[in-house]
């Protein structure tokens, strides 16, 4: 099996997403975080915040879906970089969105190991967390998303824990490349080095949080300009709030070491392995302006996934579910009605006629 992106692979060479007609709601001013709490899982604890089901826009309540849906961050990110999407997609989901350990309110992990390996088990713990939850969805898969490095752990999730997954969102997922990318600094290979990372993290402790906010607008959104004020004021607080972390700086060096250390492992810990062995219906969502995850990665992600559909958005970078969370939140929607219409088909097709009756 490769471990190998396939080459030549372009967009029309794969199936489309078919976004939703659902109605969902105007987003007319800032949201704010939700609010959440730190929950245990295997060596500490997470912050996780809560986005309850609101159900459909025109209040027709009874009988309407209502699903569960986690949402993790990729690299430097926060739970809180889900809240408009969470909004958006609560007329079918309660959902939550978690820390990774060491990032947003989360305690770093035992002994300061940012492994994949280690992201992957606090997911997988936060999934059967919300999979026991009471309430008519108990028990049931979870549908999952996650953007960069938040991307390429969930879809280690999905492969290893099928049983945790409903369905599959990959936005800019951090797949292995074997490059770095050209927005990045070769400096960031000597993050392979030992004890860089430490002196990696004293630099950046040095940048004030309004630089970093400004440094990540222009890396990861394709119209920066665009950005709302308040959302620039309200990441820089964030950022001031983590820069108070003494962990803060190795999260992100370490983290980054991490990732670039599993783009080298073979056989089932390979991330493009792991994408042909998905069982769940999978959307891979690219923005067309993505500096750190060429594009062009996109349709050949989605040609290995067994059951995947492609989303590429115009205008938008590394984020989209910060820059474009309608048009995001209406290709999940999408793929989850579609899925949900084909199991009905199914279990009509199964069901004997005199029970039908």
């Amino acid at each position: 099996m490769s471990e190998a992106p396939p080459p030549g692979v372009a967009v029309d060479d794969v199936p489309v997403a078919r976004p939703s007609a659902t109605r969902l709601p105007q987003l007319t001013s800032l949201v704010p975080p939700w609010p959440g709490e730190q929950l245990p899982v295997r060596g500490g604890e997470v912050y996780v915040r809560a986005t309850p089901w609101t159900g459909p826009v025109d209040g027709a309540r009874e009988g309407a879906p209502r699903e569960r849906a986690l949402y993790v961050h990729g690299l430097g990110g926060a739970s809180t970089n889900w809240t408009d999407l969470a909004a958006l997609l609560a007329v079918r989901f309660d959902g939550w969105a978690l820390d990774l350990p060491g990032f947003g309110r989360s305690q770093p992990p035992p002994r300061g190991r940012y492994s994949i390996r280690g992201h992957v088990r606090a997911v997988v713990d936060v999934l059967e967390h919300v999979v026991g939850l009471p309430g008519e969805a108990q028990g049931r898969p979870v549908h999952l998303l996650g953007n960069s490095l938040g991307g390429l752990v969930s879809l280690l999730v999905a492969s290893r824990r099928p049983d945790l997954v409903a369905t599959l969102t990959l936005v800019s997922p951090a797949m292995p490349v074997y490059r770095v990318p050209p927005a990045f600094s070769r400096v960031l290979l000597l993050l392979l080095v030992p004890g860089v990372p430490t002196l990696a993290a004293r630099r950046m402790g040095g940048i004030t949080p309004e630089e970093s906010v400004r440094a990540m607008v222009r890396m990861c959104f394709g119209e920066p300009d665009r950005v709302p004020r308040e959302r620039i004021e309200q990441a820089v607080e964030e950022t001031r709030e983590r820069a108070e972390q003494p962990w803060a700086g190795n999260a992100l060096t370490r983290s980054m070491r991490g990732l670039i250390t599993s783009y080298l492992r073979v056989g089932a810990a390979n991330a493009w392995r792991a994408a042909r062995t998905l069982r769940v219906p999978t959307l891979v969502l690219w923005g067309a302006r993505d500096k750190l995850v060429d594009p062009a990665m996109a349709p050949r992600l989605a040609s290995v996934v067994p059951d995947a559909r492609l989303e590429v958005l115009e205008r938008v970078g590394h984020v989209a579910m910060l820059e474009a969370p309608e048009a995001t939140a209406r290709a999940v929607l999408g793929m989850v009605e579609e899925t949900a219409a084909c199991r009905a088909e199914r279990t009509a097709v199964d069901t004997p006629p005199s029970v039908r009756r």
